[in-house]
């Protein structure tokens, strides 16, 4: 299991919690500090079954300096998106947690996590 936080998160810091007092096996990637790849942001979008708008932190103020609000959301568009979260990893929502079974979550609540621990 690998959990991507920011350490300045406080849902992060509550997922680790979590994950720590049910004794959870996973690697912490400080993905500010070592941002995922294109592709590797593809195979999370694929295992979350989600588009990268709906991971993208849009209230960030790059998100503003980009025009993020206004970019299309549609297949066409799809790859600016990845490309952003890329260029930016602070647009990436958190913590992500991909489970070794190729599931993953966005482990923004105490279910979420859980969710990867059953």
């Amino acid at each position: 299991m690998e959990i991507w936080i920011n350490p300045r998160c406080s849902k992060c810091r509550s997922a680790l919690s979590l994950l720590d007092a049910e004794r959870a096996g996973y690697t912490v990637r400080r993905y500010l500090d070592d941002p995922p790849t294109t592709e590797e942001l593809e195979d999370v979008l694929a295992r979350l079954g989600l588009e990268p708008w709906d991971i993208t932190r849009t209230g960030e103020s790059v998100a503003a300096e980009l025009g993020m609000k206004d970019w299309p959301r549609d297949a066409a568009s799809r790859s600016r998106w990845v490309k952003a979260l890329a260029d930016h990893p602070i647009l990436i929502q958190r913590p992500i947690i991909t489970a070794d079974d190729g599931t993953a979550v966005i482990g923004r609540s105490e279910e979420a996590v859980r969710s990867l621990l059953t």
